[in-house]
């Protein structure tokens, strides 16, 4: 999020882990095999090649919404387990 706290989610360029890195070059794989036009020009025809050369030269990006929710705690209003 940008520091004036608005509400407006921040894109990001550089990738904060390589895992994230790869959900963003598979999800653009997806959209070049469904037929997006590809944002560079290169020799392969590979989508999966092709979204990283295109995050390589600084073509995509990412919206970063924050940290997933957290699951909420639960009274414990069960039945007690009692050790024998």
């Amino acid at each position: 999020m940008h520091p004036n706290n608005s509400s407006t989610p921040e894109i990001e360029k550089n990738f904060d882990s390589n895992y994230r890195k790869v959900m963003v070059a598979a999800r653009r794989a997806r959209q070049l095999q469904s037929g997006a036009q590809p944002l560079v020009a290169s020799k392969t025809n590979k989508a999966c090649r092709l979204a990283q050369e295109e995050i390589s030269a600084g073509k995509i990006a990412y919206v970063h919404t924050g940290p997933p929710p957290e699951k909420p705690e639960l009274e414990d209003n069960g039945i007690p387990i009692l050790a024998i």
